[in-house]
């Protein structure tokens, strides 16, 4: 079974004046980890497609939908997969990919057939996918964490201690606009994303886990003179536009998936915010 919701984002100017139940219905995510369920959000901006896949005893199909007007989901598109559940399995026609928790997989144009299974019903996978149009066609590749490229940042008097997984970026995977991966606060850090920027040459898609049922993440976007922030639970993301800026700060330490899409696959590519300038 498959669910698809249209999004179309607001201006910036229009931002200013919305409510905190009008800012939610335009950019948080919620509800992608249904069991036996693929659910996705089609946004327009720059055509993203998010979704999630929590597959049981029986695989699931991705399968194309009116808005992308294709003959199947990847004709015009690519994507990248993470797991965040227990392992499983991704089959791009005959073959076959096994993912375990924090694993993922870059997925080409072209590839007619995408499904998703689990190795446990009892402990499913999670499948977090973001999707952008496609050019050109690149290969399958899959990214494990003995290929992950890490990088730590921040420091414990800032509370931002963070690891910063790279998993689909252009060193080490061909891709036409997609870059992915996954940031890990340490204990005792809840700062993420900082200083703030903007990126307007791509957009920004994230997916907040690993927080307690109780924890919360403030997330917070805008024009730079005029933020809001949004409350993010668990497996809930949030579309950031290309002028929005983007940071948050949790009740506890916890991890959050990062992609993008457009013009600049670049990770450095970044229009920093002096922290003055923030209202």
């Amino acid at each position: 079974m498959m669910t698809v919701e249209t999004r179309h984002p607001p201006d910036p100017a229009s931002f200013a004046h919305m409510s905190s139940a009008e800012l939610r219905g335009a950019f948080l995510v919620e509800g992608l980890f249904l069991a036996g369920k693929v659910n996705l959000v089609y946004s327009h901006v720059d055509r993203a497609v998010i979704g999630g896949a929590v597959p049981g005893n029986d695989s699931i199909m991705l399968e194309s939908f009116r808005e992308l007007a294709a003959d199947y989901f990847t004709q015009r598109r690519e994507l990248g997969v993470i797991n965040i559940g227990g392992a499983g399995m991704v089959r791009i026609g005959s073959e076959e990919f096994s993912l375990a928790n924090k694993e993922a997989l870059y997925i080409g144009r072209e590839n007619r057939e995408v499904r998703f299974s689990s190795f446990d019903s009892t402990n499913p996978a999670q499948f977090f996918f973001v999707s952008y149009p496609a050019h050109a066609v690149y290969p399958c590749t899959k990214i494990d964490r003995a290929h992950v490229k890490a990088e730590e940042l921040g420091t414990a008097a800032q509370a931002n201690r963070r690891t910063i997984n790279r998993l689909i970026i252009p060193a080490s995977v061909a891709s036409c606009q997609l870059t992915m991966g996954f940031t890990e606060l340490a204990p005792g850090s809840v700062w993420n994303t900082m200083p703030a920027h903007t990126h307007a040459r791509r957009s920004e898609i994230y997916l907040y886990f690993d927080l307690p049922e109780d924890g919360i993440v403030f997330h917070c976007m805008g024009l730079p003179r005029e933020t809001r922030h949004l409350l993010v639970r668990n497996r809930q993301a949030v579309i950031s536009p290309g002028w929005s800026t983007h940071f948050g700060v949790g009740t506890t330490n916890y991890s959050f998936v990062w992609a993008m899409g457009g013009e600049n696959q670049e990770f450095s590519d970044m229009d920093m915010i002096p922290m003055k300038e923030l209202v």
